[in-house]
């Protein structure tokens, strides 16, 4: 699953994968290609950090989420 936000006509987005070995990551990948990591062992921990990182990227003027779900 992926979803993106956009500010000022520049896209970030976040993407969320269950890893074959178990568990899952999430990679938030920033206006400029920059990407960060992390990796949860249990969906609720994930989800409760993508609720999280949503507030944050919100109260920084993002608009989103947009996407959806592959």
């Amino acid at each position: 699953m992926f979803s993106w936000f956009e500010r000022q006509g520049v896209y970030t987005r976040y993407e969320v994968m269950e890893l074959p070995e178990g568990g899952y990551e999430l990679r938030l990948v920033n206006a400029d290609g920059q990407e960060h990591v992390e990796r949860f062992q249990y969906a609720d921990d994930l989800a409760k950090r993508q609720r999280e990182l949503e507030a944050e990227l919100k109260a920084q003027g993002w608009t989103g989420p947009h996407g959806w779900v592959l």
